[in-house]
């Protein structure tokens, strides 16, 4: 199933949604402009004093100190990506799901919820597995979103396309049973990483179920704020 759009049109123009994309997207472009000049040496060293540091974070060295230079990357990881699929796939599931939830909580508090999925998600991946390298991409912040969408639209629809075998057909789906699904899968990575830690497949998985289960509070919070 791939999440193509949300069936409900309209809505105030997501200019945060649209800013955070077109950040990520040109972020993109100087990591291709440093592979070409520098190759994958250059890109490595991009990703090590941008991306996430786990370690840092965790104060695995120091003697238990945080490391203070590891805060930025919280953010500037969120801007980074390995790759085309990498960042088309992440920038597709915050335009769906990003520009009614904007339109809802409007761009300050969207833009809040935003960077508390940020640090959520930097939070799991730490707490989980601090051993790791650096960790790029928008996908624990957007997780955040997609907690906080399955709690404040669950009846939504989303116009997917649902693989049949080898038939497919665009069908508006709940947003309930599209998210849903995305947890289980993420929940099952989870925990068969803590069974073999070798099973990664380079994803930070922690990162997810830390941005969305964020996004969750936070989702529950503005219900309760709501009524």
């Amino acid at each position: 199933m791939i999440p193509l759009r949300d069936a409900r049109a309209g809505g105030r123009t997501p200019l945060v949604t649209a800013a955070i994309i077109a950040g990520c997207l040109a972020v993109f472009v100087w990591e291709l402009v440093v592979m070409a000049a520098d190759g994958g040496a250059g890109l490595e060293r991009l990703v090590a004093a941008w991306g996430l540091d786990p370690a840092g974070l965790a104060g695995v060295f120091g003697h238990g100190a945080l490391q203070l230079h590891a805060l930025p990357g919280v953010f500037t990881s969120t801007f980074l990506h390995a790759g085309w699929l990498h960042l088309g796939g992440n920038m597709l599931y915050l335009w769906i799901f990003g520009s009614r939830l904007e339109d809802r909580l409007g761009r300050r508090r969207f833009l809040l919820l935003y960077a508390l999925g940020a640090i959520t998600a930097a939070v799991g991946q730490t707490l989980a597995d601090p051993a790791i390298g650096p960790v790029i991409g928008a996908s624990g912040a957007i997780s955040a979103v997609l907690g906080a969408y399955l709690v404040l639209f669950p009846r939504a629809r989303i116009q997917s396309l649902v693989f049949l075998g080898f038939f497919y057909q665009m069908l508006a789906v709940p947003a309930v049973i599209v998210l849903g699904l995305w947890f289980v899968l993420q929940l099952i990575a989870g925990l068969a990483l803590l069974a073999d830690p070798s099973v990664t497949g380079g994803v930070a998985v922690f990162a997810h179920l830390g941005g969305f289960a964020g996004g969750v509070v936070a989702g529950l919070y503005i219900r309760v704020r709501s009524r």
